[in-house]
């Protein structure tokens, strides 16, 4: 299962990422496949990138609420926030486990030899607080003389955007290195500190500081598709516990606003098929039959 999870995962930066013309012509893909939402983080300005983050463009929405207002165009677009709440209502955080580059990103640095730390749980919350804050608060009441927001979490913190978009066209356009100033250095600082930290901790950018993640996990006990747990299978034999990427304990807390839904814990650990993929409530496949214990 794992080994199919990640080229599903390969599969998807291929889709959303499938401009491979840019070398040549020095610049990103503008063409009409840009209207589509991604479902995982993904840098609008990544020179690959055949689609939109949709986090940058909630940013977007939000920022030009108050200049539509204020000109008296009272039309404020929903497409966003309706398909974000399509995808999470449809999959969860399956899409951090699945199809997001950076979640991936961290996995592969992750898999490097060194000692293993974990991530205070309470660190879990700054993900919601990015946000609320960055992503809506900000964007809304920080506005220009022209009554326009800034998408605050994509220009100040985001580093995925400075993985996929900011060094790369950094060096497709030498023009641009004579505006680089602190803020560009202070968005390599960020990114170099989530890749030290994806080689000692599991997917901490996912696990403390995503919105994205934050936004996907309000669903998670909700999607139509998900992991569930046959509670008369278990044996709360904590296997599930030792290779869960997120330090979840599935058994106990099913449906967890933290769990990816990687199905490490199905696949690799679970001896006693407890834990399954579900549809709609509906369990795909035929659990295995249990076996019967004859008294001696």
């Amino acid at each position: 299962m794992q080994s199919i999870r990640k080229w599903v995962q390969a599969i998807w930066i291929f889709l959303i990422n499938g401009y491979w013309a840019f070398p040549f012509t020095g610049n990103m893909y503008q063409g009409p496949l840009k209207v589509i939402c991604s479902p995982g983080l993904n840098c609008y300005s990544c020179p690959a990138a055949t689609t939109y983050c949709p986090l940058g463009s909630l940013q977007q929405l939000l920022g030009g609420i108050r200049y539509s207002l204020q000109s008296g165009q009272y039309y404020i677009g929903t497409f966003v926030v309706g398909w974000m709440g399509i995808l999470g209502a449809t999959f969860g955080r399956f899409i951090c486990g699945w199809a997001c580059p950076f979640g991936l990103f961290q996995e592969l640095l992750h898999k490097i030899p060194s000692k293993k730390y974990s991530i205070p749980k309470a660190f879990n919350w700054g993900k919601y607080l990015f946000l609320l804050f960055f992503v809506i608060i900000l964007p809304l009441v920080i506005v220009d003389q022209f009554g326009l927001g800034a998408p605050w979490f994509c220009k100040y913190i985001c580093p995925a955007g400075t993985l996929e978009a900011g060094i790369p066209m950094v060096l497709l356009m030498p023009d641009l290195r004579s505006t680089l100033g602190m803020l560009y250095v202070n968005k390599i600082m960020i990114l170099l500190g989530f890749t030290i930290w994806s080689v000692f901790a599991s997917r901490p950018f996912c696990r403390t500081t995503c919105p994205l993640g934050a936004f996907y996990a309000l669903f998670n006990r909700f999607s139509l598709i998900q992991l569930q747990l046959d509670e008369d299978a278990c044996t709360n034999c904590k296997a599930c516990h030792e290779v869960c990427p997120v330090e979840i304990r599935f058994n106990e807390t099913p449906g967890s606003n933290e769990c990816i839904n990687c199905m490490k814990c199905a696949s690799d650990a679970c001896r006693f098929d407890a834990i399954h993929l579900a549809i709609a409530g509906h369990r795909l496949g035929t659990a295995k039959k249990k076996p019967t214990i004859v008294p001696t």
